[in-house]
Order: structure tokens, then sequence, then C-alpha cells
């Protein structure tokens, strides 16, 4: 059997998978102890900002999944209420689950990228413990594969759906590229960072950051290669730059109209990108009546960003549908799995029967020449081989496609294989 035992954003508030997460480092002899529990084969342990899961594969037994969910009890000190937090999905549920995780299909952005790094680092992980084997291994490069098909196939990743990525995208369609163009960035808090990641990933190679706290702005401008400069000479840097993005918070303007109009004659009338992402607003909603001026605000990017998350929807039934697909493969092949035991034996046991008719026969033999003996045993062999060769098969198919222990056992049965 496989099992997913975890908690995500969905099934719990975020000071308990803070508790869960803490609580289950990899450090120390974390690896150890999971490995340790009772009827797990193979383990594998998911944990990021959004989820703490248990992959594991183990004897069809409700005692290891109990084990497991007390596992994380312990290990994230949870109360009474938090436990029914934690959630368990079985065999085929447990795959999808675990191929929508990989697919950004259960993320809280659908699309998102972060996700399949965390998986693939969770797996390396337990690949280093020699946590995994033959189940678990086979199921996390079938996620891969489902996850690339998903990204390749779709265009689930193809809109942006945060406000600073869309601010970035929509200086893209203006200037074509970002390469040479001078970028300034107001404000160093969350949201600005965001945006100096998401235009250092499209190209932009000269960022200015202005903030109020010149200190600040230095910590954000050196992790971006960038420079820092305090809001009192903005004057100066917004007439130097081709794109402004704004998200301070501040309770009135930083930039004013007048303060626009009057870069823009310095500038001689060169174009200007303006984008407003902050609340309340950082930039006079007056200067985007000023020719040759751009000035996009949070709900205008907003509009993208919901239109965006649409189009991600109507890309997830594809999507889902890649899902099924690759779910029903590799459930096939556990199922198929499960008869080779008793193809061995099946094949064991005729070995053995063709041995000891063959022993039998060798006082009549003993009058052949050797290449004749070795004839009539590759005849014999191949008689063998024959016979068996349907029942085998049929074994392997049938078991993909019905309940694979009524096949193996009945399998057993006929054959006398436990006698």
């Amino acid at each position: 059997m496989i099992a997913v035992v975890g908690l995500n954003y969905k099934t719990a508030p975020i000071d308990v998978l803070e508790k869960l997460f803490a609580g289950c480092s990899r450090e120390g002899n974390f690896p150890a102890v999971l490995k340790a529990i009772p009827g797990v084969h193979e383990i594998l342990h998911l944990s990021t900002c959004n989820r703490v899961e248990l992959v594991v594969s183990t004897d069809d037994d409700l005692r290891v999944l109990d084990l497991l969910k007390s596992f994380l009890v312990r290990s994230g000190a949870l109360t009474n209420n938090e436990v029914s937090c934690i959630y368990v999905h079985r065999d085929e549920d447990a795959i999808r689950h675990l191929f929508r995780v990989a697919s950004s299909l259960d993320s809280l952005v659908m699309g998102e990228a972060q996700i399949l790094g965390q998986v693939k680092e969770a797996y390396r992980w337990a690949l280093t413990e020699n946590s995994t084997g033959i189940i678990l291994n086979r199921l996390m490069h079938r996620a891969f594969r489902t996850a690339k098909r998903v990204r390749t196939e779709t265009g689930i990743a193809a809109n942006p759906v945060s406000v600073s990525f869309a601010a970035v995208e929509l200086a893209k369609k203006i200037f074509g590229s970002l390469a040479g163009k001078k970028t300034l960035i107001i404000g160093a808090g969350e949201m600005a960072e965001l945006t100096c990641m998401h235009l250092i990933g499209n190209g932009a190679e000269e960022i200015t950051v202005a903030n109020r706290s010149t200190a600040q702005a230095e910590i954000l401008a050196e992790k971006y290669h960038g420079r820092a400069v305090g809001l009192g000479t903005l004057d100066e840097v917004l007439c130097d730059a081709d794109i402004v993005i704004s998200s301070t918070g501040a309770p009135s303007y930083v930039v004013t109209e007048d303060m626009v109009r009057r870069c823009l004659r310095k500038r001689k009338n060169r174009l200007l990108f303006l984008v407003d992402i902050a609340m309340p607003r950082d930039i006079d909603p007056a200067a985007d009546g000023i020719e040759n001026v751009y000035l996009y605000n949070i709900d205008h990017l907003q509009d993208i960003v919901d239109e965006n998350m649409k189009s991600r929807r109507r890309e997830s039934l594809k999507a889902e549908q890649i899902v099924h697909e690759e779910v029903a493969q590799y459930f096939n092949w556990l199922k198929e799995l499960e008869a080779v035991p008793t193809i061995v034996s099946l094949r064991s046991k005729a070995e053995g029967i063709v041995r000891m008719e063959m022993e039998k026969a060798s006082s009549w033999m003993g009058s052949l020449e050797s290449e004749d003996r070795d004839k009539v045993e590759a005849l014999v062999n191949g008689i063998v081989n024959k016979i068996l060769h349907a029942p085998m098969t049929a074994m392997k198919e049938e078991s993909a496609e019905f309940q694979s222990q009524d096949i193996v056992a009945a399998a057993r049965q006929l054959f006398r294989l436990d006698d």
C-alpha cells in the first residue's frame, strides 16, 4: 500500500503548520525515527511552508497509518483539536494527491513552479537517507514526469498571477525587453523585493531602490546588485528611470503630478512607465493624463491577475486529465508488481519439474550423444515456456485490470505453489 499522511494550508492554520514544520526538521535523529516506525518499508518526508507530508510504502495495515499520525502529533505537539487537521490518502488517492502536489495543482497559487523543486529536494534527501526503494523511486519519477507534462502540455503557468509579477510582465509588453532599461523601485518591503526578483529574472540590469529608510533600501539593493537612495533624491532618480514601480504604503502621494511633469521636461518627453502597486496609492492618478506617461495601478493589475487565474483554472482541467492518465499507468504497474513473486514461483516450480523429469529419463538418455541430450532438454524447456507464457502474461494483465490479490491467490491455488 502507498499512503500519504500529513497536513497542508487547506486543513490547518499557519500556526499549526509552523509547529509541525519546526518539529519535523530533517536534522538530528529525525530520519532514523521515521525509518524505524514498524511496518514502514519506504518513506519520504515533504516539508514546505504550506504542507508537511509523509509518503510511505507499507503493508495494508491501518496500524501503520495510526503510528504515522501519532508521529506527526508528537513532532508538532498538536492538541486534540489540531489532530483533526491531519489527512490520510491511500493507494490510488495517495498517488493522485502526490502527482497533483508535484504539478502545483494543489498549491496555494496554482501553477507556481517552486513546489516541484521542493518535491525534488525531498526525494534527494530520501535517497541520501536510503529511505526509498523500488515502489517510491518509481512513484517519484512518475510524479516528476507528470509535472513536466503538465508544464509543457498546458498553459497553467503561462500567465502571471501575482501583482508584482504582472507589473513586470506589463513592463515587458511596453518595452519589448527590459535589457538596458533603468528601473526605479520605490519602497523596500516584501512587495518591492518580489518585484526586484521578477525584474532580475526577466533581464533587468539597472535597479535603483528608493526608500524612506536608506538602510533598508541598501539591504534590498545589495541583494539584487542595484543602488540605494533616500526619498529626498526622488526627483533626480525619477528623471533617470524608464520604469518606476512603487509600493511604499505611505499615507500620501510619493510621486505627484508636478514631479512627473518636471521629469518629462528634463527627459525631453521620453516615455515613462509608472506602476503603482501600493495601497493607498503612491502615485497621483492625475499623472496618467500626461503625454508619454503610462500609469497603471493595482486595480488594473488585479484585473490582469484575475483573468490569468481564470485562464489557469481552465488549463487545470487539461492538467487533471494528465494526472489521471499518469495515476492509472503507475497504479497498473503497482498491481502488476504484486503478481511478480507468484510468477517467479511458478517458473521456479516448472523448472524444478523439468530437472526432476530429466533426471528420471537419464537412464535411457544416457545412450544419446551430448548434442542430442541438449536438444531434448531445449525441446522440453521450450514446451514448458510456451505453456507458462499465457498464464504468466494473463496474471500480469489481469492484475492491472482487476483485484490483483484475487488473481494471484487463484494462480497459487491452481498451480499448488504453496504446497
